[in-house]
Parts: structure tokens; sequence; C-alpha cells
């Protein structure tokens, strides 16, 4: 059985978000990381395929971007990843990432593949359905659980009220929440080391024309500073929560 986890190559989100003209990201001194999303679906894939009782014999990581996301590449296979394959195009929208993925694994015969549920730059929630639909299989939405049975997979998705079993047969899109994996693992001095000789290939960029244009960007408005109101001044207060802060 092969395991399959797209990556998203993010900003750290301690990072200070800066546009340089308005219409894209400066990314002059970004700390890029895993999307944390894709981190737990990759610890989880890590697990499966520890265990020996299941039939995972490997798990390859996938993303779409520049040569920039090499370093976080080479963070997930230090985490464990067997290999990994970078699509050479910059990640435009959803609908694009995801024909790119499709094309790029296609004849590989991947048995599940692990989306998360969002990118925690843009938080389209997209981009896992897109890739199932790209490649004409089935695809379970909000899991956050997920277990091995058989010849099955056994998911637990979140919903109103309550958790829903759902069973699959491989290949399929599992797209992840938070659940997924207790803590996303950290890469020990011996996986960093490793991680160095395992391949990570880059595979040409299929055209595609994305379907959203972004036009400009702007940063919100900054907090107003903080009213201190005395405590018997309640008149005031609900005066501040009506006309100021509109909660009322």
């Amino acid at each position: 059985m092969k395991i399959l986890v797209c990556l998203g190559n993010v900003p750290d989100t301690t990072t200070k978000v800066k546009f340089g003209d308005g219409k894209a990201l400066d990314k002059t001194g970004v700390q890029w990381i895993i999307n944390p999303w894709d981190e737990l679906a990759l610890t989880r894939a890590m697990e499966l395929k520890e265990d020996a009782g299941n039939p995972v014999n490997s798990v390859t990581v996938i993303t779409v971007g520049g040569k920039d996301a090499e370093p976080t590449m080479r963070k997930a296979l230090a985490i464990g990843a067997d290999d990994a394959i970078r699509v050479d195009a910059e990640p435009v929208d959803a609908f694009s990432v995801a024909a790119q993925i499709a094309e790029a694994v296609k004849d590989k015969n991947f048995d599940i593949i692990l989306s998360g549920i969002e990118s925690s730059d843009y938080n389209g929630s997209m981009m896992g359905g897109m890739l199932a639909e790209f490649l004409e299989i089935p695809s379970v939405s909000a899991v956050s659980g997920l277990e091995l049975k058989g010849s099955e997979v056994e998911l637990t998705r979140d919903i109103d009220g309550g958790k829903e079993q759902v069973t699959v047969s491989a290949p399929f899109v599992a797209v992840v929440q938070k659940g997924i994996a207790k803590e996303p693992r950290i890469a020990a001095m011996r996986g960093i080391m490793m991680a160095r000789k395992k391949p990570l290939n880059v595979v040409p960029v299929t055209p595609v024309e994305p379907l959203a244009d972004y036009v400009s960007f702007e940063l919100p408005q900054p907090k107003p500073p903080c009213k201190m109101v005395d405590a018997e001044n309640v008149v005031s207060l609900v005066e501040l929560l009506q006309n100021e802060a509109k909660v009322l």
C-alpha cells in the first residue's frame, strides 16, 4: 500500500506579512513551514507505516512550488517520508494546484492520498476535493481518524453533534483535519541526516489556466487603543458597546 501526502509550503504563523506592491506577498525574510494540517496528515501516515500490522510500504510527499519550497520538503523527508515530489510551478489557486498534483501522480497508483482540510495562508478548503475529481476517485472530507481494516479503510468524520464512521476502499482522497494525529512529529537528528540522501524529484509544470486572479491584497486596519471604563459607569459602557464595538 502506498500513501501520498499533499503538503503546502506556507509562511510561519508568526511571520509579519508584508505586500510589496499590494498584489503579491513580499517573501523577504519569510520563514516557510509545512502547512499544519498537512503536517498532521504526514504524522498519521508515518504512524500507519510504522505499525507492523499495516500493509503500508511507502509514504510520499508532494507539493507545488518553486525551489524555495525544497527546505520544507526536506523537513518532511526528515520526519520520515520515503521520497518527495515537487511540481516546478508557483501555486496560484486551488484548482491549478490540484490539477498539477493530479497530473504528476496519475500513473503512480497511490492507494491513500491525504490532504489537509485547508492551508494556513489562504484557508480555501478546496484542493483535496478538486484533486479527487481530477483523479476520478472518491473523497471523504472532515476526516479526524483513519484506521486500516484489512482491504478497507475505516475513517472517522466529525459531524454536527457527534462523529460518523465511514468505510472506504482504496484508492481515495482523505481530507483530514485536527484529530487525525495528536501532535505533529518532530524530525530527529538521524532523520535530518538521512533526508539528505532521500530522493526529491522535480517534475515539470503542466499547462493549467488558474480559475482565480488575485487583484490586490491589503492588511486589516490596526486595532484601536483599549478604553478603560469605570466599573460604576454602566451607561458609558453600554454606549461604547453599542456605538463603537457594535456588539449590542
